[in-house]
């Protein structure tokens, strides 16, 4: 109500590196609010960052900031508040008279001057300090994601208030009774004055993103104050809306305090949800009805500023992205997003989790490392976090930190203080907590990890330091895999997590390894509460250099350049495009096999991705089907992401994707459901083709009047045709009358006779015989066997998990082995080779046994002008040349080579398939080489 003092604009400024203290007169002016990295200051960074971003004007140290602002005669010596919203520590003197210090990471900085300001001029002085933090910050402070920024960042402002006024106003809604309880701190002479609340709604669309027209408005009641401490409650009637992430419907609370004869003394506009956001057994309900979390993980990732924006605008177009990719929730790793992002995901309808900035060991007195002015600020930062943010529906969880290990107790005891705090939202320990004997504490509302024990895993990927792997990973890919039996095994095997008594294990800790101290028990832990699987996906691909060009801001990313720079320098810089396209659809795919098997997991109450965007950090974990600016890399819309990844997913069941001629095909089709609108009447289709042609069709009538999330609606059985060529097939099943829809390929292949590979000219090694062959100009299928190849690196269908950097270090540390590291195929899919055996220029299914019974054959040493026919993509750390198939001229004969375990392919519908399309081309005219070799120095290369 009364005027507020801006404060943004043109600052006086000094950096203070060495933390010395001010000098007059300042060398500087910066505008604000801004960071000095983003504004350009201080000396240029000469170091280009390798595993993250560069910011070009890194600073730590001291910020001084001075200027001048006027306080007109009206507002002298009123109650003054200085807001600054997004800053690091700050020390704030107007008039040369200290104010104090704050220290929130996530929550604005306010300073308080109970007698206000004389009218006229006042000078403000304030330093901001980016290293002196209580607690390391995690991604709040980090140069992986924002940056450890230095500056101030969103409002900055001088608020003034009467001789009442309401210090903090706390809005609990009742969806079930359509009622909201009030809670209003008053302060000052409130003797005589009354409160009048009003509700009014609203609601955004999502595609114009305009404000609806008005739905329902709530009369103006009034409450007298009796007291500072007022609860009030206040009902909205039969035809109050509902905010969920369906139909995210708002209200516009006006809360005033009034005086005598209705003098407005104090003001505020809240916007509030009517919502119940609950853990309800092993599942989240939101207004008494089943909700699935598909989340993803955010670190406030912001290439072009390296800090968080502060407008609802961007955030809008930043949620909107990723709602429009069938995402509604969000969990920031060890951050909380600015009051914007809030606001924003209020209007979309997305589950916001914040979490405390803090990676590492609770502990308790007894602990010899025991920091208590460090958990005490933790502690203090979440209650600031509930103060400021509670009120937004959209903040329905908040989380411990990630990956925390410690005291259990003094974790419990923290939960318990914030529930008793805070009533609004649910609680988790942390993310993925205690690793390989993780454990469900008390106060707990839901779990969030990665696994019940060692081998009870809820992810389909891992590094190799925390294998197993996942099924993503190993298994023969199909659409059959649910964590169900992980999640609460069939049979209670009592087995124990790790062992009876406290040992001491070795797990990954951030970017290194670290030593933890791990209690043992003698029970399988078997939860009682909603389970969200933790970081799911991570699935790499090869950088794509056209995006060095978009980072126009003071973030730079001159580690693409790097990697660019290491490509060329193999003689691969042509294939850059290649490899990025190449890995992206396998990254996909991949994807697309996790996200199903959660979607199938009926005890799965939700799931995190890592990442729907890349990762700037970490070794730059390239892990996004959108890139750091959460733009589209081209490689699927979204439109088909959301067939796998939505409120409705269409699921079918089936063993495998490649079948014989002939082969019965069926098929179990389920449905994961969470709209509100029934589908009874509707009808689910399913098509069985080939290109243009139907080979076969069925309609199932959904009669249900109220659907259930997770359904099974019919069976499917086929006869696949009798082809005499390998055919793709697509299964297609769509519901009627909707945009649901899903469709998979299959891959049929011919009966290939044992006879067609009895005079193979097939060979291990160049025997005599191979030679022999040679020197008569004759072909030979040259596959050394596995254990005989020289510089090789194992078949791995998948893509390397997160990024290969960070994870050869840690498994190194650890004396673990190191990760396989490749990321695909690269398939010259037109050459004659592969004739019989038609591809994709990327890894498909039909791929999976002959990758995985195969190793890439390093061809760095071999002549340069050699380029395989099928290469392996390797990581931007190594990038070997990678031969999966490749041949040469030798002599006066011909030589195709491939890193393939020949018996293994034999017993395979595929394997066949594939070699009778390599001896077709040997016994053809198009088996022409270009590339010469010696025979010994064949062998040489090869095996020694």
């Amino acid at each position: 109500m009364l005027p507020i003092i801006n404060l943004q604009g043109i600052w006086r400024m000094q950096l203070d590196e060495d933390k010395l203290g001010v000098t007059v007169p300042y060398d500087d002016t910066i505008t604000m609010p801004n960071t000095t990295s983003h504004a350009g200051k201080g000396k240029k960074n000469e170091v280009a960052e390798v595993g993250a971003l560069t910011d070009e004007h890194a600073f730590e140290g001291w910020l001084w900031l001075e200027r001048e602002f006027e306080v007109p005669k009206e507002l002298e010596g009123k109650h003054c508040c200085l807001h600054l919203e997004r800053t690091r520590v700050t020390t704030v003197w107007i008039d040369g008279h200290p104010l104090g210090t704050r220290n929130s990471l996530n929550t604005p900085h306010e300073y308080v001057l109970m007698e206000g300001l004389a009218a006229g001029t006042h000078t403000i002085r304030i330093k901001v300090d980016n290293t002196s933090y209580p607690t390391k910050g995690g991604h709040m402070t980090s140069k992986d994601t924002q940056t450890n920024w230095n500056g101030i960042t969103g409002k900055m402002k001088l608020k003034f208030s009467n001789e009442a006024r309401m210090d903090d106003v706390q809005i609990y809604p009742d969806a079930m009774n359509k009622s909201i309880t009030l809670s209003v701190n008053l302060s000052g002479e409130t003797q005589g004055t009354a409160i009048a609340v009003s509700a009014q709604s609203f609601a955004i669309y999502e595609q114009t993103s305009e404000l609806a027209a008005d739905k329902h408005q709530v009369a103006e009641r009034i409450y007298p104050c009796d007291k500072n401490e007022n609860s009030i409650t206040y009902e909205f009637g039969d035809e109050a809306l509902l905010w969920s992430d369906d139909a995210p419907h708002l209200y516009k609370i006006a809360i005033t305090l009034r005086g005598e004869n209705g003098r407005i003394i104090d003001d505020r506009d809240i916007v509030i949800g009517l919502r119940d956001f609950k853990a309800s057994g092993d599942k989240f309900t939101i207004n008494d009805r089943p909700t699935f979390l598909r989340g993803k993980h955010d670190g406030l990732i912001f290439p072009l500023t390296g800090y968080a924006p502060t407008d609802v605008n961007e955030w809008v177009r930043i949620l909107g992205i990723s709602k429009s990719y069938g995402i509604n929730h969000y969990r920031f790793h060890t951050c909380c997003p600015p009051e914007a992002a809030f606001v924003a995901a209020d209007l979309l309808g997305i589950y916001m989790e914040p979490e405390l900035p803090f990676w590492g060991t609770i502990t308790d007195e007894t602990d010899p490392n025991h920091n208590q002015a460090e958990q005490d600020y933790l502690i203090e930062e979440g209650l600031a976090i509930l103060r400021t943010f509670g009120n937004h529906p959209s903040f329905v969880m908040m989380s411990l930190g990630n990956e925390l290990w410690g005291s259990k107790e003094r974790l419990n005891a923290i939960l318990k203080k914030y529930k008793a705090y805070d009533s609004r939202h649910l609680y988790t320990q942390g993310s993925n907590n205690f690793q390989f004997t993780p454990v469900i504490l008390e106060e707990e509302d839901f779990f969030s990890g990665v696994r019940f024990s060692r081998d009870r895993l809820i992810r389909g990927s891992y590094a190799m330091c925390d294998a197993p792997l996942g099924h993503v990973q190993t298994d023969l890919p199909g659409t059959m895999k649910d964590y169900d039996d992980h999640i609460l095994p069939l049979e209670h095997s009592n087995l124990q997590n790790s062992a009876a008594e406290e040992q001491e294990i070795q797990i990954q800790y951030g970017t290194v390894s670290k030593t933890v101290k791990a209690a043992g028990t003698d029970k399988e832990l078997i939860p009682h509460l909603p389970v969200v699987s933790h970081e799911i996906g991570q699935y790499a691909m090869y950088p794509n250099f056209a995006e060095i060009e978009k980072y126009t801001g003071s973030i730079k990313a001159h580690n693409f350049e790097i990697f660019r720079e290491r490509l060329q320098e193999k003689g691969m810089g042509h294939l850059a495009d290649s490899f990025f396209h190449a890995s992206g659809q396998l990254a996909v795919a991949c994807y697309k096999e996790e996200l199903e098997a959660a979607f199938r997991s009926e005890r799965l109450a939700g799931f995190q991705l890592l990442d729907l965007q890349d990762f700037s950090g970490q070794g730059t974990a390239l892990v996004g089907i959108l890139d750091a600016f959460m733009d589209s890399k081209g490689l699927i819309s979204a439109e088909e992401w959301r067939t796998f990844c939505s409120d409705t997913v269409l699921l079918a069941r089936f063993e495998k994707y490649n079948y014989a001629a002939g082969e019965a095909f069926s098929a179990s089709v389920e449905l994961r459901y969470y709209r509100q609108v029934p589908l009874k009447g509707k009808s689910l289709k399913w098509h069985l083709t080939q290109g243009s042609r139907v080979i076969s069709e069925g309609e199932h009538l959904i009669t249900e009047d109220h659907m259930k999330p997770y359904q099974m609606l019919c069976s499917i059985t086929a006869t696949l045709p009798d082809v005499v060529d390998m055919t793709q097939m697509t299964l297609k099943l769509s519901i009627s009358e909707t945009d649901i829809y899903k469709t998979y390929d299959l891959w049929i292949y011919p009966n290939q006779k044992d006879s067609q590979f009895a005079d193979a000219p097939v060979y291990r090694e160049l025997t005599d015989k191979a030679l022999e062959k040679l020197e008569k100009g004759e072909s030979i299928l040259l596959l050394p066997a596995l254990n005989k190849i020289a510089n090789s690196i194992e078949g791995l269908y998948s893509t390397d998990f997160w990024c290969y950097p960070m994870f050869r270090s840690i498994s190194e540390s650890m004396n673990k082995p190191v990760p396989v590291g490749t990321l695909g195929l690269l398939i010259e899919n037109e050459h004659a080779a592969l004739q019989h055996f038609p591809s994709e220029k990327h890894s498909t299914y039909p791929w999976w046994n002959i990758v995985t019974h195969s190793r890439s054959i390093i061809l760095d040493n071999f002549p340069g002008d050699v380029q395989p026919i099928v290469q392996t993509i390797d990581n931007f750390e190594r990038n070997h040349k990678l031969g999966l198939l490749f041949e040469f001229k030798v002599g006066k004969g011909k030589v195709l080579v491939g890193a393939l375990d020949y018996d293994q392919l034999l017993a395979q519908i595929e394997g066949r398939q594939f070699i009778y399309s390599l001896l077709q081309y040997l016994d053809s005219d198009d088996f022409n080489p270009t590339c010469e070799l010696d025979a010994n120095e064949l062998t040489r290369l090869l095996f020694n």
